[in-house]
């Protein structure tokens, strides 16, 4: 595998955090990704793949392979593919945004997700406490955006939501959200695995 890029932040830096099981990678993926880092502005992207994901059956490919397919997908210099949350020994995503915003106080950190995961938020281990240290963006996924926009953390987040020309924003604020549409990418991983849509 070829030597990731540093993960070494500087007070001030707008870092987006992009987790998920990524198993199988896709270009969908980078679509979410490329999408936040150029309408919110952010100066980095944070892939971060879990160590498992208790809503997915099957158990993930080793970190290092997809570490290694993360670099390949996204060479880009500002997308940053990192075991963190494997090293913090963590699945949930409560503990590993407190644990960056610890350990870097000073960095303005959002977090990635497709419209999928939007749909689904209420169903993660303390979604609450998550949406209130964090703001969040949200990047539009085929055959999501109508499940997504009222799901039960939609419609219970619904007064903090930041209107889509006003995404930039989002990165100095200290919660809230955004939902950008962009031309919709067509891979999805259930797609890819030969699951049901």
């Amino acid at each position: 595998m070829a030597a990731l890029k540093s993960e070494s932040l500087s007070a001030g830096l707008h870092v987006g955090l992009y987790g998920g099981t990524f198993d199988p990678l896709h270009a969908g993926h980078a679509h979410v990704a490329r999408t936040a880092l150029r309408r919110l502005g952010l100066d980095r992207v944070w892939w971060l793949p879990s160590p498992g994901n208790p809503f997915k059956p099957h158990r993930p490919a080793p970190i290092a392979a997809r570490l290694a397919a993360i670099e390949a997908l996204v060479p880009e210099p500002r997308h940053v593919a990192s075991d963190y949350e494997a090293r913090l020994g963590t699945n949930r995503t409560i503990e590993l945004v407190a644990a960056l915003q610890t350990a870097h106080p000073r960095v303005h950190f959002v977090w990635i997700m497709g419209a999928d995961g939007l749909a689904e938020l209420h169903q993660w281990a303390h979604w609450r406490d998550i949406v209130a240290r964090i703001p969040i963006c949200v990047v539009a996924r085929p055959h999501e955006a109508v499940k997504a926009r009222l799901s039960q953390a939609a419609r219970m987040m619904a007064r903090d939501r930041v209107l889509e020309i006003e995404a930039s924003a989002l990165k100095t604020r200290h919660r809230g959200w955004t939902y950008l549409t962009e031309p919709l990418h067509p891979h999805a991983s259930r797609v890819l695995r030969g699951s049901s849509p």
